[in-house]
């Protein structure tokens, strides 16, 4: 089938927020909360406290985003809720108060688009908060209760906030917070279609769906593709799904998933035995144990195999979300392995995520310290920084590192070399993640490139051209835990 994704999102560099976290408005704002005990912005994230950020805050940061090279922003939920995260949704056609609501959504995204940035939603249709109004009718009304069908009710009473009797109903893995919708109801579907539609025709760019796997009913997201495609085609969906994601990869359902699958193995290979074991135990991908170049190089080429290329140059990449611990804590704090992610991150198919502050070296371990405040400027990693912003404005650059083929060219021991090719552009992009120097000759024929590179436009390394008789081609010698990309 002729499969379609969204042009915008396979030129994009997004940027993962969590609004509490990521800045508090420094300006006079008509607030509905003028004096909330915030907990300190610096102070270590608690599974329950606010820090106070606000969609305001973000629209006084847009500058800082577009210096970075930033085209486009994922916020994780953003509707009324009762949760610093607000994955546990109370009203899905309100943003919440403290972030300022609807007018300053409003606002942001205006601003947003007159700068060319584009906005993702997060939205969470499997399930709801205990405090939805429909579900709090049943909570009041028992089985009297006119949405009674719109949840998963197994018996009477319900205990909704008490782990001493039996829920009685069905909760997300299990959490009473999160009765689950019955989307087997008509009305149900009907409600969370109408949600999709509202806020694309308000004006946002495209949906991350939040646990999509756990929706069965057969046609639901073909019919809410259909729906959200009808009113903006260039409207992206991408779902949250960690491993192979074939079946909702056929170009009917959604444009990319949060590739895991990518993540997993690129900290495996960057950081390697640096991996901190405790932040990654029990995770559901997999930056362990560590892999060597070839081993790298089949993942790699395994993934990029794995679906249609139109789908592969729209997929979300991304080394550390608000659910993984973040980079430099799972890397033991050493920057190289920072550095030698972000590159392969940077330069491989698909639409590169960063989580924020990771561009700053901010530490984090498994939620909930993985959401803390964005720190203030005296506490940046400006090597960290400097080096996204590079990479950012070359990937931006060079349309052969946005949509160019991926071959590997060469994967031995510890070094890692593949080429992006896009009509007369080729780049060649190499990695050392040894301890030690090491280097790899290639020739024409293996490189398969019509003309040697020429130019190291990033990174070190030294590059050695040689001609003969019977071969051509060029040798690269990298220093330890370094990289460099070739024109």
């Amino acid at each position: 089938m002729d499969i379609q994704t969204p042009d915008w999102v396979k030129h994009a560099v997004f940027y993962q927020i969590f609004p509490d976290r990521f800045a508090r408005s420094q300006q006079s704002r008509k607030r509905l909360l003028q004096n909330a005990a915030w907990e300190d912005w610096h102070a270590m994230p608690t599974l329950q406290g606010y820090k106070g950020g606000d969609l305001w805050g973000v629209m006084e940061k847009l500058d800082y985003l577009q210096d970075l090279g930033i085209t486009a922003i994922y916020f994780t939920p953003i509707f009324q809720s009762a949760s610093n995260h607000r994955y546990h949704t109370h009203d899905y056609y309100q943003v919440d108060p403290m972030l300022g609501g609807n007018p300053a959504f409003k606002d942001l995204l205006e601003e947003a688009h007159r700068r060319g940035l584009k906005v993702v939603l997060d939205g969470v249709f499997n399930h709801a908060s205990r405090g939805l109004f429909f579900f709090h009718d049943i909570l009041e009304n028992g089985p009297h209760s006119p949405w009674v069908n719109w949840f998963k009710i197994h018996d009477w009473p319900l205990a909704p906030y008490t782990g001493e009797f039996p829920a009685n109903y069905e909760g997300w893995v299990g959490n009473r917070a999160l009765p689950v919708f019955n989307h087997d109801n008509p009305e149900v579907r009907e409600y969370l279609m109408e949600i999709a539609e509202y806020w694309i025709k308000f004006g946002i760019d495209g949906w991350r769906l939040d646990v999509p796997f756990e929706i069965q009913t057969p046609g639901f997201w073909q019919e809410f593709r259909d729906r959200v495609k009808a009113i903006n085609p260039e409207a992206y969906i991408v779902g949250e799904v960690w491993g192979d994601s074939r079946q909702w990869l056929d170009g009917t359902q959604f444009d990319g998933v949060m590739n895991y699958l990518f993540a997993g193995p690129t900290i495996a290979f960057a950081a390697g035995d640096r991996v901190d074991m405790e932040q990654v135990q029990g995770r559901d991908y997999q930056p362990y144990p560590p892999l060597f170049a070839r081993e790298y190089g089949e993942k790699m080429q395994a993934l990029l195999e794995l679906y249609p290329w139109e789908i592969q140059l729209t997929q979300l990449n991304l080394l550390a979300s608000h659910d993984t611990a973040r980079l430099i804590t799972i890397a033991g704090g050493d920057r190289a392995s920072i550095e030698l992610a972000t590159l392969l991150l940077l330069t491989f198919p698909g639409a590169p995520s960063i989580y924020y502050g990771d561009e700053v070296g901010l530490p984090g371990a498994i939620d909930p310290d993985s959401r803390r405040g964005f720190p203030l400027e005296a506490d940046w990693d400006y090597e960290i920084w400097a080096y996204h912003r590079k990479l950012i404005t070359l990937r931006h650059a060079h349309p052969a590192l946005r949509t160019g083929d991926y071959r590997v060219l060469f994967a031995e021991g510890t070094v890692y070399l593949f080429a992006r090719t896009l009509g007369a552009e080729a780049i060649t992009v190499a990695v050392n993640v040894g301890s030690t120097p090491s280097k790899a000759s290639l020739t024409l024929e293996t490189a398969a490139f019509e003309r040697l590179p020429e130019t190291i436009i990033f990174g070190t390394g030294q590059l050695s051209l040689h001609t003969g008789e019977a071969t051509t081609g060029f040798t690269l010698e990298l220093p330890p835990r370094s990289s460099c990309i070739l024109l």
